[in-house]
């Protein structure tokens, strides 16, 4: 039953992806992990939105070997499982070639945190990868997609900061390609990718706009960022 639900919520994820605009025809994939046993599941390669059902979706380790499942899981199933093993608070990977988000990644520029709805998800500006080498590229080069993201946010803001923490920026752009999110299910790391595009777009028109712009004060986005996030949030509801 729990590999059943962790299926459908890869597959709503997947298609909640579709609804939202992010996904020309397969250009994209959702991924969710079972923790406690250790399994994957992805969509298959290739395999058009509306023809997928639970069923379809590959069920994978965390070294890659197929577990379930008739298909061939996504081409970029290796940088999902490097992402799971490097980051352990993660429930959910995304993967799309949304328009904005991806001219960013394609431009090898950071998003930066430029108002309050960016603060709102991501705690700073959106951090872009530098770009795979030819022999990254050559040689396994999905793998290596997740290698440059992982040694992304080790490296942190600047050079000797501290690490980015993956559960307060839970996107990256990969240089020349397109943007990867991530969040505790598979439908949290859908709706980062969800806002990521809206704020991808807002950046955009506001360097348009204004190429001057140095982004939003330090206070407020503290202000925006933790009134959602962390034990002091104020947003919402009580459970």
């Amino acid at each position: 039953m729990r590999l059943e639900a962790l299926r459908s919520a890869v597959l709503e994820a997947n298609l909640e992806l579709v609804r939202r605009g992010l996904i020309l025809y397969t250009f994209g994939n959702a991924s969710g992990i079972d923790r406690e046993g250790g399994l994957v599941a992805i969509k298959p390669s290739g395999v058009p939105y509306e023809e997928l059902k639970p069923a379809d979706l590959v069920l994978t380790d965390l070294d890659g070997k197929i577990v379930e499942g008739a298909l061939r899981p996504s081409s970029d199933l290796a940088t999902h499982l490097l992402l799971y093993r490097a980051f352990p608070a993660i429930g959910g990977v995304v993967h799309t070639h949304s328009e904005f988000a991806t001219s960013w990644a394609q431009a090898g520029r950071e998003i930066p945190a430029y108002g309050t709805t960016h603060a709102d998800y991501f705690y700073g500006p959106v951090p872009v990868t530098e770009e795979l080498t030819d022999d990254e590229v050559g040689d396994d080069y999905v793998l290596n997609t997740g290698h440059a993201i992982v040694r992304r946010f080790a490296r942190g803001a600047a050079p000797g900061a501290t690490p980015i923490d993956p559960l307060a920026m839970p996107a990256v752009l990969v240089a020349g390609h397109a943007p990867f999110c991530w969040g505790s299910t598979p439908a949290d790391a859908a709706h980062h990718a969800v806002v990521l595009e809206a704020v991808a777009r807002m950046a955009y028109y506001t360097s348009t706009l204004n190429a001057a712009c140095t982004g939003v004060a330090q206070h407020l986005l503290d202000r925006h960022y933790f009134r959602k996030h962390g034990a002091s949030k104020t947003y919402g509801q009580e459970s």
